[in-house]
């Protein structure tokens, strides 16, 4: 028979090995059920928060996604960057609880980019949220992320060239470098060699395509269509998009507030 001990070790291996085998069976229905269960947990939290996100539930729906912070649902985690970033563009939200939520929503987006690359939406909001913090750390550190925010919309649109939101995004990064101030130019001239520029007319292409992809989508649109016209000295064109920005509905009150101020900018400068 060989060896005594080989043989009560290979009959012991093979008994363990069925059970382990018996195990799986037994286990494995019970862990897709677990899992399909967690991903329809997933879908429906997503499904309250678009809910919420439509309805301008602002702090309702931060509340909601705020719980699943430890996620590593690429979806989940950039509606959370969105929620804290509008809370933070709350009135009532104190100057220091606002930039902590800043830097908060940078922080959801980087881990929802880190868990998706293929996002468009993680794309779109990392971008969206390295502009904000910006808005903290300087001149130098604003214009240097302007390269970065600039990649990250760029990819967006390629991984959905049909989000007209991230089309706009890019016009207003076109516009906003078209504008910029001689001081900064000046700033960005010495700090790097080839600094970040744009034109009107290419925030003008931006602006035009996103409204062909989804044509009446948003107030900001609209009101930069119209100035972005005015700066070409377009009156007739500028007047056509800044009345139509001023009977559209403004969605958030970040929206309702910025609305109000540029439309007053754009109908003097008329």
């Amino acid at each position: 028979m060989g060896n005594p001990g080989a043989f009560k070790r290979s009959l012991m291996f093979s008994a363990l090995s069925y059970l382990g085998f018996e195990t799986y069976q037994l286990l494995s229905p019970a862990a897709v059920v677990h899992a399909a269960a967690k991903a329809f947990r997933v879908e429906e939290i997503l499904q309250q928060a678009d809910y919420l996100y439509e309805s301008g539930e602002t702090e309702k729906l931060y509340q909601l996604l705020a719980q699943y912070k430890e996620s590593e649902d690429a979806e989940l985690l950039w509606r959370l960057a969105r929620a804290s970033r509008d809370v933070a563009q709350l009135s009532g939200t104190s100057a220091e609880k606002k930039k902590a939520l800043v830097y908060e929503a940078l922080k959801y987006a980087e881990r929802a980019l880190e868990e998706n690359a293929a996002s468009f939406a993680a794309h779109k909001w990392f971008a969206i949220c390295i502009s904000d913090v910006g808005d903290y750390e300087g001149i130098k550190a604003k214009i240097a992320n302007a390269y970065v925010i600039k990649e990250h919309f760029e990819k967006a649109i390629e991984l959905n060239p049909k989000d007209a939101t991230s089309i706009h995004l890019m016009g207003v990064w076109c516009y906003t470098f078209a504008e910029m101030p001689w001081y900064q130019r000046r700033i960005a001239n010495v700090l790097f060699a080839a600094p970040p520029s744009s034109t009107y007319e290419e925030a003008l292409g931006y602006f035009q395509r996103a409204e062909q992809v989804d044509p009446n989508f948003y107030s900001k649109n609209l009101l930069l269509l119209g100035k972005t016209y005015l700066k070409l000295h377009n009156r007739k064109l500028a007047a056509f998009w800044l009345l139509k920005a001023k009977d559209y509905p403004a969605r958030t009150e970040e929206d309702k507030q910025e609305l109000l101020l540029q439309l007053l900018v754009a109908l003097v400068r008329r």
